[in-house]
């Protein structure tokens, strides 16, 4: 099993250097299809500076190794025919997996990234031995009830990720520390491990409420606060893989003591944990849905739920306006309890971020949005980088040999 980091492209048994060279094209042409179904041979050949020959033979190979069907394109006129390339829809795909605090999703996804025959479920235990080997089995089950061939893994995991494999946690999780290497290790499948924060961005700045920007910035408030900075739609991620830690940036109370550790943390005011001390109830098991609870009794008109979650409104955009002023990003977009807090008190959170921005940035302050893609965010991110391994030219040559 080969474990690799978001933006990393080496394998075990990497093909040799003329051979990936020899489906660097092909790799181009797949790219081109997934974003864009449906364009015909003539335009691929247009867009990628291809010789027609180049692109039928091209064509013709992935159409062999299953990743896309072709058919004849509606006639526009005088010249040759031409055919339009489109995902296969029983080709191969990759499985997706969304381990959270509380539970873990998993999916299957063609070369379109949109992940279906979705599974869920909560933590039967919480440690590392037992959560380990429910995924493990997890992955093989949906492995067997794929209708193409498999061909990698794309795991995001709520948690620091280190070295590429390692997930661990400051957060009390009962099932970190987590070699991720275990998911799927009988397999022999690339696996590709990613930050559940760092991956849902990639998600928002490929096709959703981010698309486009050149530089974003995401943000997750899950349990604890997570993010990413994405430049060119590829999430930082640091010297050992662990960047994107945004909650335990000193922007809380100085005399709050974080589960990570450190005093001060932003994540000590914002999240599920931070209601409760609020509230003076105790921490609770299941932040996240703790915090839902909090936020219905609020918008239920609750004195004490109110004013908790409009100061964890404000605290969270105090942070965000102090990301800005660092980052410069094009667009922020929110996603898990952000938009909810944002929502549930728009006035303290517009204020907040306005106060916190530098005077100069107030007049073209990024927009923030929320997010597009919802709960699916990281199994989308977890796909696109499984995919985007298995499609690029190392991957087709280790495929096709």
């Amino acid at each position: 099993m080969t474990s690799m980091s978001a933006g990393s492209r080496s394998g075990t048994d990497a093909p040799g250097r003329a051979e990936t060279d020899r489906w660097r094209a092909a790799a181009e042409v797949l790219d081109a299809v997934r974003r864009e179904p449906g364009l015909t041979r003539v335009e691929l050949a247009r867009r990628l500076r291809l010789a027609s020959g180049s692109a039928t033979e091209i064509a013709a190979r992935l159409r062999d190794l299953g990743w896309v069907t072709e058919e004849r394109a509606p006639c526009g006129g005088r010249g040759r025919p031409t055919t339009t390339l489109a995902p296969n829809p029983d080709g191969p795909g990759v499985v997706a997996v969304d381990v959270r605090f509380e539970g873990w999703r998993a999916g299957l996804a063609g070369l379109d990234g949109v992940p279906a025959t979705l599974r869920s479920g909560p933590h039967r235990r919480r440690d590392p031995d037992a959560v380990a080997a429910e995924l493990d089995g997890v992955v093989g089950e949906l492995v067997a009830q794929a209708p193409g061939p498999v061909v990698a893994v794309g795991i995001g995991v709520a948690a620091t990720v280190v070295d590429e494999h390692f997930a661990e946690s400051g957060g009390g999780q009962g099932w970190s520390p987590l070699d991720v290497r275990r998911i799927g290790a009988g397999l022999g499948l690339p696996v590709l491990v990613g930050n559940d924060a760092n991956l849902a961005g990639v998600a928002e700045v490929r096709d959703g409420a981010a698309a486009g920007a050149g530089t974003a910035l995401f943000l997750t408030v899950e349990v604890g606060i997570g993010g990413a900075l994405l430049l060119d739609g590829r999430a930082q991620a640091g010297a050992r893989g662990a960047a994107g830690e945004l909650g335990h940036l000193p922007f809380g109370d100085p005399a709050a003591r974080c589960a990570c550790g450190a005093r001060g943390c932003w994540t000590t005011g914002v999240d599920g944990r931070a209601l409760a001390r609020m509230l003076g109830e105790p921490e609770p098991d299941a932040p996240y849905s703790y915090a839902r609870t909090v936020l219905d009794r609020a918008s239920a008109g609750e004195p004490g739920p109110s004013a908790a979650v409009t100061s964890a409104s404000a605290a969270l955009a105090r942070g965000v306006a102090g990301l800005v002023n660092a980052h410069d990003p094009e667009v922020v977009v929110l996603a898990g309890l952000g938009p909810a807090l944002r929502a549930a008190a728009p006035e303290a959170f517009a204020v907040a971020y306005d106060d916190g921005l530098m005077a100069f940035r107030r007049a073209l302050a990024p927009p923030v949005h929320d997010d597009a893609h919802g709960e699916d965010g990281v199994l989308r991110g977890a796909a696109a980088i499984a995919l985007d391994h298995a499609v690029s030219a190392p991957g087709l040559a280790a495929r096709a040999g």
